[in-house]
């Protein structure tokens, strides 16, 4: 058999009790494709492990029990460091998504034509057949704060509309400053450049760190809506929303402070602190 791109395309996932949703997303991964994709699913210490390594058994996956909950970002690192140097792509997927027929190859594909690219990703679909903005800007201070205090209660805001914006407006190839990490395929040298993932982003945000820093390495960040895929919903974060909630405002925190470290940023950081902390009141209150 002749070898194809996708002999040097693996496929990483990462579950948390994920049940019935990782079976589905193997199924998908089986349906999409005419010849077998190597697949890694890390698990981060489901109490369900036996029921995940079943279901990689009958569909020919590799099991990675890694024993404790490393976050998002740090489970995809560990399964990326067992993957051969032959293996030079790598799509990253939450394990309640539904690859479509033909969408990793098409992505594969358009990778390799466009060496200029760190990480491509696909059209993502909620469930209800709505579009998810999975291409977005870079946020930055002035429009973190006013995402994160006036989203929820003043939903056409200056601020959600410009961060919202690239991800509504374009059905063709373009570039954006990071994409979803729900379903993305990665450059393999440019993600081992970059070591992965942040691990100091537990939960959300590790792909906003991401896109930025592959765009600061001279990468672009390719939005392709032609491949498409379904995100079915957020199965392993739905337990304790207010939990949730905390770990996405310490993430966001994280980045924007990050990013904008100045001295004399410093009240503006402590304003979005502040804005965070009010949004976080607001959407818990009783």
């Amino acid at each position: 058999m002749p070898k194809t791109r996708l002999d040097s395309t693996a496929i990483v996932t990462v579950t948390y009790n994920s049940g019935a949703h990782l079976r589905h997303f193997l199924q998908s991964v089986r349906s999409s494709e005419p010849e077998p994709v190597r697949v890694v699913v890390a698990d981060n210490g489901s109490t369900d492990v036996e029921e995940a390594r079943r279901y990689c058994d009958e569909f020919e996956a590799t099991f990675l029990e890694i024993g404790q909950n490393l976050g998002y970002g740090g489970a995809i690192n560990v399964a990326v460091e067992t993957l051969p140097a032959s293996f030079t792509s790598v799509l990253i997927s939450n394990p309640d998504i539904e690859l479509r027929p033909g969408s990793l190859s098409s992505l594969v594909e358009t990778l390799a034509a466009r060496p200029d690219a760190g990480s491509i990703g696909p059209c993502v679909l909620n469930s209800d057949g709505s579009v998810y903005p999975s291409a977005r800007r870079l946020p930055s201070l002035r429009t973190g704060v006013g995402h994160a205090v006036f989203a929820r209660v003043w939903k056409s805001n200056p601020w959600t509309t410009r961060y919202l914006s690239d991800a509504l407006q374009s059905e063709t190839t373009r570039s954006a400053g990071w994409l979803s990490g729900s379903c993305l395929l990665v450059r393999r040298s440019a993600f081992d450049a970059l070591g992965g993932f942040d691990k100091a982003f537990f939960m959300y945000f590790e792909d906003v760190d991401l896109g930025y820093r592959l765009g600061k390495s001279g990468w672009l960040n390719l939005y392709f809506p032609a491949a498409m895929v379904t995100h079915t919903g957020a199965h392993s974060t739905n337990t304790d929303s207010s939990k949730m909630l905390q770990v996405h405002h310490q993430s966001a925190y994280l980045y924007l402070a990050r990013k904008y470290r100045g001295w004399y940023l410093a009240p503006i950081r402590g304003g979005l602190r502040a804005a965070l902390h009010v949004r976080s009141w607001w959407l818990t209150r009783s």
